[in-house]
């Protein structure tokens, strides 16, 4: 996310982004599967996450029309979407988070990360006018 924003490394490290969400998507659905009674949910938020990376991805190798603002949304809705998975897994171990009631787990990636995604495409989009 912090890559400079040019062909090169950022680029090499959204490959890297890519490829290592496909893994952690086919593990999550394989654990999800193999644990249905006690984590079937994480069946869903992999299909749900991986939906948000794979459309930020084609956004740009396909060049959409507004592609930028397309990528961002996707590559910014799978980190909320893999951070989410997270706190919701393993969040009742994290010193401090771990005071909010469990169902926050669920949210609150969401509400940090929805003004995020707004502040970026923002910036973006004031830099395609100029």
């Amino acid at each position: 996310m912090v890559a400079q924003k040019k062909k090169g490394k950022h680029t090499e490290w959204g490959e890297i982004y890519h490829a290592s969400y496909v893994v952690i998507t086919l593990t999550a659905i394989i654990l999800a599967i193999i644990k249905w009674d006690e984590i079937a949910y994480l069946f869903y938020v992999a299909i749900f996450s991986y939906s948000f990376a794979i459309y930020g991805y084609l956004a740009r190798k396909k060049r959409w029309k507004n592609w930028i603002s397309h990528h961002i949304r996707g590559m910014l809705g799978s980190y909320i979407g893999a951070v989410t998975a997270l706190l919701v897994n393993v969040g009742i171990h994290i010193p401090i988070i771990n005071l909010l009631p469990p169902i926050w787990f669920w949210f609150l990636p969401t509400l940090i990360g929805i003004p995020l995604v707004a502040s970026v495409s923002k910036k973006y989009k004031k830099q395609r006018k100029n």
